[in-house]
């Protein structure tokens, strides 16, 4: 069978998932996919998944091409959780590990449209995490990623747009008033480790090494904000 063979993870929301996948979004196939619902068992459950969903397929670790992982934007202690077991596990079996943006992920689990296509994650603090792919782009530049209110991102929007991603829940109301904006399944609510697993195939076709996987966090974590607050207090006191 063709195509690369990817052992994906993705943990930057509240529903997880494990995926082995082989191809990329164009032709690719999703062997296999274990969801980790809620984010609470994400550190409990994430490694005995990767064995369940190897054992499940009858896939051995030598047989896997690479790893996939989500790398943000997200949920801060998501990231870490599916980083550090993405990154361990790569370096353990001696396999590339590819980051794939969360937003990216998303985008790809839209499908046949010409129109603009918003990704939203909870930023929690009534924000959203938000990307605009336009001109059936199917990735954007980290600069691109926004961090803002569901205001600011209604008022960033004047074209036919799709919106997806578990964002909605933060700003549905906004978004059902705009008359440019059409609201999309709640099959389409969560990113996948399967589109994750494509995506990342997709970049590996450019070639490897691919850069190194870090997270992608946006804005500064609850905690680096009060350190710094306590900080600038300290310093003024």
């Amino acid at each position: 069978m063709d195509g690369l063979l990817i052992l994906a993870i993705e943990t930057a929301t509240g529903c997880g998932s494990v995926a082995l996948t082989r191809g990329d979004a164009h032709s690719g196939t999703v062997l296999a996919e274990y969801s980790l619902y809620p984010e609470l068992a994400h550190s409990r459950r994430l490694l005995g998944m990767v064995e369940e969903i190897l054992s499940a397929a009858q896939v051995s670790w030598q047989a896997i091409d690479a790893l996939a992982v989500s790398q943000g934007p997200g949920s801060f202690t998501g990231l870490r959780i599916g980083m550090a077991a993405a990154q361990g596990l790569a370096f353990a079996v001696n396999k590339p590990l590819i980051g794939v943006p969360t937003l990216d992920a998303l985008r790809a689990q839209v499908t046949q449209t010409n129109k603009t296509i918003c990704c939203l994650l909870d930023a929690r603090k009534n924000q959203v995490y938000a990307a605009l792919y336009r001109n059936g782009a199917t990735s954007v530049s980290p600069d691109a990623c926004l961090a803002c209110t569901p205001a600011q991102l209604a008022a960033r929007i004047n074209e036919p747009t799709l919106c997806c991603g578990p964002g909605i829940r933060v700003c549905a109301t906004i978004l059902e008033a705009h008359p440019q904006i059409e609201i999309l399944p709640a099959s389409l609510f969560f990113p996948r480790a399967a589109s994750l697993g494509l995506v990342a195939a997709g970049l590996a076709g450019q070639g490897f090494p691919q850069p190194p996987a870090r997270p992608f966090y946006v804005r500064a974590s609850e905690a680096e904000i009060n350190r710094d607050t306590q900080h600038k207090k300290e310093v003024l006191s």
